[in-house]
């Protein structure tokens, strides 16, 4: 559930193909995920997953496995 979950918020903010995001996908290179986007991405997390997600946590993610990971770390 949090990867699909995870997949849709990525196709949404960046308007990539969900073929794009696959769990190898590197956000800045691979997806080309920039500051305004990481801001975006961060705040879209906080709200689809009701959790709260702090700058340096986005800050040290890299690809969206990683993403994935933080999450299901944080529901526990």
């Amino acid at each position: 559930m949090v990867k699909s979950k995870v997949v849709d918020i990525f196709v949404d903010l960046l308007g990539v193909s969900a073929d794009e995001v696959t769990e190898d996908a590197r956000l800045i290179e691979d997806l080309a995920v920039d500051s305004l986007d990481a801001v975006e991405l961060s705040l879209t997390l906080e709200e689809q997953f009701s959790l709260s997600v702090e700058d340096y946590e986005i800050e040290q993610l890299q690809t969206v496995s990683d993403v994935i990971e933080l999450i299901q770390k944080k529901l526990g």
